[in-house]
């Protein structure tokens, strides 16, 4: 399985935290991260490549039109989560996938600026 850095998606999540639609948030991700039930409500109303700004990686093995392409996820669908992007940097690098944790820690890193 080869699973790239979304560029799209580092762009899209840089503005968000520019724009302050941000969680400085503690705890587990877990508790954070959407569920396959909100995901499909997010599908209904909006297209996949909307949803794919929500994660930081692309599995190349899965169709674009498909949830499972899309890894990594960082935010909500309304805003960026720190824990999502410690979880997302955290999985990055147990998994080898280095330019992914790169990204996830820069966002992070932007995160905490903008939230103090």
């Amino acid at each position: 399985m080869s699973i790239t850095l979304n560029h799209a998606a580092v762009t899209f999540a840089k503005k968000l935290i520019k724009d302050g639609k941000i969680k400085n948030d503690e705890g587990h991700w877990g508790q954070h991260n959407p569920d396959p039930a909100h995901e499909n409500a997010f599908l209904q109303k909006h297209e996949m490549a909307e949803y794919a700004n929500w994660h930081l990686g692309l599995d190349a093995s899965h169709q674009e039109s498909a949830k499972g392409r899309y890894k990594f996820p960082y935010g909500d669908f309304q805003t960026v989560h720190r824990d999502g992007l410690i979880a997302a940097k955290e999985r990055a690098a147990q998994q080898s996938y280095y330019d992914i944790e790169q990204a996830a820690d820069e966002l992070l890193s932007l995160l905490e600026k903008s939230a103090k």
